[in-house]
């Protein structure tokens, strides 16, 4: 007790403090101070010296969206960013206020996703009533369109959503500052900017799929003489006038999800869905325009569900702003071209399984076919579960709030992995049900089947990574989230391009489950690393734990 006593007094002579009482020493080495707080008479004097972490954190002011990734300089050991996060995980799977916040943006966003497929199948039964050259034709024109979609508006949905996530959650924190008087509604800059690059894409799609069709065409080695030619090219055509109305819808869809509201994108696609479907026989057979009716009753429908959904956004927020900043233009553009890049990363991936796949041959080749349409198609769940940890983590970490957004953290990715290994097993005992589906053909199916272990064991690791793409647009990191699937794209294609030719299908298969656990392990890597803007999230963690 002594040498503590005397050691305490040497460090209070050598670094005196103006904030700490006035100390005297005797000759007796006993200690006085003129002020003691009767609340802790215990307390070591040396304790005093450090200011209370609760204390720093409080004053500690929010930062906004563009200076929130300024950090530390330290950096604290990987090791540490590991094991706190693995901890985490296995701490069980407590159903909490949050886990059930996050099921419900999810649920109503995974009816929303499958709404679309199914409207896909019954457009594809009634054209396949026409015949198989119509049927063929359209799947031509619908693969393009696709593509197109997947490429430019899918990346400004996910930007939408993190952005408007970001300002609606500030704006929310100052109060009603920046709303207008009288009229309730909020100006978000992010709305009207994310609507009016929305517009403009989709005028120019539209220009680009109707005046190129042609060529299209020749792309996708349609010949002139084909009978599928002239089909193909109508319902494109077509098709074309509906995309301004695509990419308006999906902006605002990506709004109500910032809004972390899911389920008014569920009711206008639902309305807009039954509509085509009303439509569909009165315009194919009734009026006898054939594909070119089933893409017009598509293209109204398209037209319904973008009004319906403007309309409830123009109850909530302002939909054009006074002014259109620039740098908030830039900054859709830039995040919107990082997330272009990575999408053709992961498609080239994808079209390059498909092509080895391809040269096996048609039996082969159709059993593999079954087997991706299933493994795609599950992935509608988990998808959901990302958006929704997308909306809450970018809401709490636009605030400040970074012991609220680790929890979103913990908690999506738990239940991400919950639901793939539930899905892995579904798929386990009930694949080959679902192969019947598809096919009659007994070679097909063999092949099919013996996909079973590839298809259900992949879902747990496919689950997470994406949830962890979620994760990645939550924090705007969408630098890495482009740069790492570039990476972990070349490298899949070179595994694939060698155990392809080398084991055939389950070389291709391989190399599939191989790219998502590669996109796994680049981003619990990004988590662990704390570099970015996931540095300031976990910082907060030392200081807790300190």
């Amino acid at each position: 007790m002594a040498s503590t006593l005397s050691l305490s007094i040497y460090s209070l002579q050598t670094n005196p403090s103006p904030e700490l009482p006035k100390l005297t020493r005797t000759h007796k080495f006993s200690v006085r101070a003129q002020t003691v707080p009767k609340s802790s008479p215990h307390k070591n004097l040396s304790t005093s010296l450090e200011p209370s972490p609760q204390k720093q954190q409080k004053s500690r002011p929010c930062p906004s969206p563009e200076q929130r990734v300024e950090v530390p300089d330290s950096d604290p050991p990987l090791s540490g960013s590991f094991s706190l996060l693995t901890r985490r995980l296995r701490d069980g799977f407590r159903y909490d206020e949050l886990g059930f916040e996050i099921l419900s943006i999810a649920l109503p966003a995974a009816f929303a996703l499958a709404a679309d497929p199914i409207a896909s199948l019954v457009d594809t039964a009634y054209i396949g009533h026409l015949g198989s050259v119509e049927l063929a034709a359209v799947g031509v024109s619908i693969s393009i369109f696709n593509l197109v979609s997947k490429l430019f508006n899918v990346p400004l949905l996910n930007i939408t959503t993190s952005f408007v996530a970001e300002e609606q959650a500030l704006v929310s924190k100052r109060g009603k500052d920046h709303e207008f008087e009288g009229q309730g509604k909020k100006v978000l800059p992010s709305v009207s900017t994310s609507l009016a690059l929305a517009a403009s894409l989709g005028f120019a799609e539209a220009v680009a799929l109707s005046v190129g069709a042609s060529f299209l065409m020749n792309i996708m080695g349609i010949p002139v003489d084909s009978p599928m030619r002239i089909p193909a090219e109508n319902f494109l055509t077509l098709r074309a006038f509906g995309s301004p109305a695509i990419v308006i819808a999906l902006a605002a869809q990506g709004a109500f999800r910032g809004f972390k509201d899911t389920k008014t994108p569920l009711y206008a696609i639902v309305a807009g869905n039954i509509l085509n479907a009303i439509l569909d026989p009165i315009l194919i057979f009734f009026c006898g325009f054939g594909t070119g009716g089933a893409a017009v009753s598509t293209v109204i429908s398209e037209y319904l569900i973008a009004s319906i959904l403007l309309l409830q956004l123009n109850g909530k927020v302002v939909l054009i702003s006074p002014g259109i900043d620039g740098r908030r233009v830039a900054r859709y553009l830039k995040s919107g071209g990082l997330l272009i890049g990575r999408t053709i990363a992961s498609l080239g991936t994808l079209t390059l399984s498909t092509s080895l796949a391809a040269r096996q041959g048609p039996v082969p080749m159709a059993g593999h076919q079954i087997c991706i349409q299933v493994w795609l198609a599950v992935s509608l769940l988990t998808d959901a579960l990302a958006l929704a940890g997308q909306a809450l983590l970018a809401a709490g970490y636009s605030q400040g709030n970074y012991k609220q957004a680790r929890l979103v953290i913990y908690k999506v990715l738990q239940l991400g992995l919950a639901t793939g290994v539930g899905l892995g097993v579904l798929l386990f005992l009930g694949f080959g049900a679902f192969a019947n589906l598809f096919s009659t053909d007994s070679e097909v199916l063999d092949i099919a089947w013996s996909g079973t272990l590839f298809v259900a064991g992949s879902q747990p690791v496919n689950a997470v990574a994406f949830v962890l793409d979620g994760l990645y647009y939550g924090v705007s990191d969408f630098g890495y989230a482009a740069y790492s699937m570039v990476v972990v794209g070349l490298t899949s294609c070179a595994f694939l391009l060698v155990a392809g030719p080398t084991f055939s299908l389950p070389g291709v298969w391989t190399g599939l489950f191989f790219f998502m656990a590669l996109r796994v392990v680049a981003g619990i890597w990004r988590l662990g690393t704390r570099s970015g803007p996931w540095k300031m999230i976990w910082s907060e963690t030392e200081q807790e734990s300190g």
